[in-house]
């Protein structure tokens, strides 16, 4: 194995469970950034108002922590595919539900109970059993690695699917479609991604799961949520990742780009290309989290490279301009990503096989909870012109006390990995 940990041959090693765990983050981040840059514009042209919609990227992100965290924390029981699919099945509902009705009342339940994500990012119980299965595919010397790539190859589609969604928009209404219209084949799209993934899922092998007989013999009687050794360092870490999704919240993808159609007066096939270039920058910054947490530690690397962020983000409505804006966005995206792969091998690290799944989802559903609020005040802000570009600055502040409260509490705790060197 070569010594560069940044070489391809470092994920050559993944078998076929993997290659497919990777395909479906693909289509599943595509999906999420196809849908998010056009969503927020999609309620509006439905006639929602901004406290409605404010209220649906709530309940959106209030709802899937409700899921996660009942399919995550039992994964490991009832099997991870099985839990899978299910979120499949669930996501592909809501993008069919959001399509074809205009009815709040229905939006809301689709918001609540299916799967959506406003942000972009990874939402739903798919990553928490998606990373618990990959480390149990590879070595823990392995694993910040092909979490790495695991992000970088979201972020990129994330990326292309913020291009096509806005291209996608353009194309519909050059040819004459007007209102909710325009952006409707995309969230059908989003729909029918759905149904790929469940087909996807269909195929992972049993080398994907805890087997039954070790699960029932290390996890005591006692054990909550599905964690029974490491629930003191997955309850403080749930709660400083909480903190940090709450700020996240304010600067979801939905809301910076309506912020950029407000202010700026940007149309979706442009905003589709800001993203495009964002999502690809904070991918590739993945990559760089390899050699720094190899070299600096994983926790090192979390917070030294999320302050600097944080603090770019609050740059960005204080720019007089659209390039200026854009090239701040640019800066920050290029290395917002570095703590994400480390975080997540991180988590992995300190809890045992068993607890992986719930470990993820509990740490998951916290970073959800977090987030659920803060979208409804972002909508509410940006809505008036007085207030709109708040957001930014409540985000990097409160970002920056995640980083500092969680260097304090974790800079002494190594993985074994780190540990043992």
């Amino acid at each position: 194995m070569p010594s560069d940990p940044t070489q391809i041959p470092e994920i050559q090693t993944l078998n076929a469970d993997g290659w497919r765990l990777f395909a479906t983050r693909c289509i599943r981040l595509f999906a999420y950034g196809f849908l998010s840059v056009v969503l927020v514009l999609y309620l509006k042209s439905i006639g929602l108002n901004d406290e409605r919609v404010g209220l649906l990227l709530t309940w959106t992100l209030l709802g899937d922590t409700a899921i996660s965290l009942w399919i995550t924390t039992t994964a490991d029981r009832i099997g991870r595919r099985k839990m899978l699919i299910a979120g499949s099945v669930l996501m592909l509902l809501a993008g069919v539900i959001f399509a074809v009705t205009k009815d709040f009342l229905w939006l809301l339940v689709a918001a609540t109970i299916g799967v959506i994500s406003p942000s972009g990012n990874e939402v739903g119980p798919f990553l928490s059993i998606e990373q618990a299965a990959l480390s149990q595919l590879v070595t823990g010397r392995q694993r910040t690695a092909v979490f790495a790539w695991y992000n970088l190859v979201g972020s990129l589609a994330t990326a292309l699917g913020a291009l096509t969604g806005g291209a996608v928009c353009q194309a519909t209404a050059h040819s004459g479609l007007e209102g909710p219209d325009v952006y409707r084949p995309v969230v059908l799209g989003y729909g029918a991604f759905g149904l790929a993934l469940a087909i996807i899922f269909l195929g992972l092998s049993p080398k994907t799961e805890i087997a039954v007989q070790a699960e029932a013999t290390t996890a005591p009687t006692g054990s909550r949520f599905g964690l029974h050794q490491s629930k003191g360092i997955i309850a403080r870490l749930a709660g400083l990742f909480a903190l940090d999704a709450f700020g996240g919240g304010f600067v979801i993808q939905s809301v910076v780009a309506y912020w950029f159609h407000v202010r700026f007066g940007v149309e979706p096939v442009t905003l589709g290309g800001i993203f495009f270039g964002a999502n690809a920058l904070a991918g590739l910054s993945s990559l760089a989290a390899i050699w720094l947490a190899r070299r600096f530690g994983l926790i090192n690397t979390m917070v030294f490279t999320h302050l600097p962020s944080n603090v770019l983000l609050m740059l960005v409505p204080l720019m007089p301009n659209l390039p200026l804006a854009i090239t701040v966005l640019m800066l920050r995206f290029s290395i917002s990503q570095m703590d994400v792969p480390t975080r997540q091998s991180y988590t992995m690290a300190v809890v045992a096989p068993e607890e992986r799944s719930a470990a993820s989802g509990v740490t998951g559903v916290a970073r959800s909870i977090g987030a659920s609020i803060s979208p409804m005040l972002a909508a509410l802000l940006v809505g008036n012109p007085a207030w709109a570009s708040l957001p930014f600055f409540l985000s990097g502040g409160i970002k920056i006390v995640y980083d500092l409260l969680l260097y304090r509490s974790f800079v002494t705790h190594k993985p074994p990995e780190e540990a043992a060197k």
